[in-house]
């Protein structure tokens, strides 16, 4: 079997205006690494549109219909005070993103592939139950976790996230559910303010680990290899998800953490290994942050050459 990686020409299309960091390029420098040699296997699939009943796996009802209610005909339109934009072409954007995700799970399930990246934009893993923010309007990743739950019965369900970022938005919607398991490694302190290692969530199945400014490869190795990746195979998931930013890279612009591609392979090539004892491979990454574009497209060929290995 082979990686899958979902995208769509309609991610580009979410427009957040002159300078702001989370742009249409972040994905063309993705997807254009993703076409150097050595990835022709790669099998490519359109990001199919998410249905609402399945964004509101992760968001209420209410919630999903104000953020298309919010869209605007023409221009921008900020949601949180400045840092999330919304356009025109961010509806359908954020139904791809959300779409791919749950059609990636559909996929390594039905063993179509062994694991998939999903190249998409908006990212999700600040979005929580009822607030956009950083960037964030649907959480992809929490999104797929429930749908493998709910359409494919996967119980326990873990999501390993490396941004830079703490991801709030996957802590708030996995709080009170014992059998969905975050596991965030970020820098602290730094936005959203949030992921202290106190915040454990309802039975422990919240596992944050701040790094301070300027920690590295060692800090970021000890760290998932003391308390990610034991409590993780203890934990025995039927499925894992990856929140993959690439913003701890040394070379990001908006952090200040000092990690190189080696680590974000390097930690795929664990997390997969992770997933080949307890749920027969079954791994689907999606993009968060990375916002220096060329540290962001060689950690993200790092990491997907990483599940094309696996």
């Amino acid at each position: 079997m082979t990686t899958l990686l979902y995208s769509h020409q309609a991610c580009l299309a979410h427009d957040t205006g002159t300078m702001h960091p989370e742009s249409p390029a972040r994905l063309d420098a993705v997807i254009a690494a993703l076409e150097e040699p050595g990835f022709e296997v790669l099998v490519r699939r359109d990001a199919p549109l998410a249905e609402r009943k399945t964004l509101e796996l992760a968001h209420s009802a209410e919630y999903v219909a104000r953020i298309f209610a919010d869209l605007p005909k023409r221009g921008l339109r900020a949601l949180d005070g400045g840092d999330t934009l919304v356009s025109p072409g961010s509806g359908e954007a954020a139904l791809r993103a959300a779409g791919a995700l749950a059609a990636a799970v559909d996929a390594v399930v039905a063993e179509e592939a062994r694991n998939a990246f999903c190249a998409v934009r908006p990212p999700g893993h600040h979005a929580e139950r009822q607030t956009a923010m950083g960037f964030c309007l649907f959480n992809n990743v929490a999104i797929g976790a429930l749908h493998a739950r709910v359409v494919h019965g996967c119980r326990r369900v873990a999501v390993v996230d490396f941004d830079v970022h703490h991801g709030n938005g996957t802590q708030d919607i996995f709080w009170d559910d014992p059998d969905l398991m975050l596991f965030s490694t970020h820098q602290m302190p730094l936005y959203p303010g949030t992921g202290a290692a106190t915040e454990s969530g309802c039975n422990h199945n919240i596992v944050n680990l701040p790094l301070p400014p300027m920690a590295g490869s060692q800090q970021f190795r000890q760290a998932m290899n003391d308390s990610v990746f034991p409590r993780l195979t203890r934990f025995n998931p039927d499925f894992i998800l990856i929140s993959a930013g690439f913003d701890a890279h040394t070379d990001d612009p908006l952090a200040s953490l000092c990690l190189h591609e080696d680590d974000f392979s390097w930690v795929t090539c664990e997390i997969a290994a992770i997933a080949d004892q307890v749920c027969g491979g079954r791994v689907v990454s999606t993009l968060e942050g990375g916002y220096d574009l060329e540290s962001l497209a060689r950690s993200a060929a790092a990491h997907v050459k990483a599940l094309m290995n696996a």
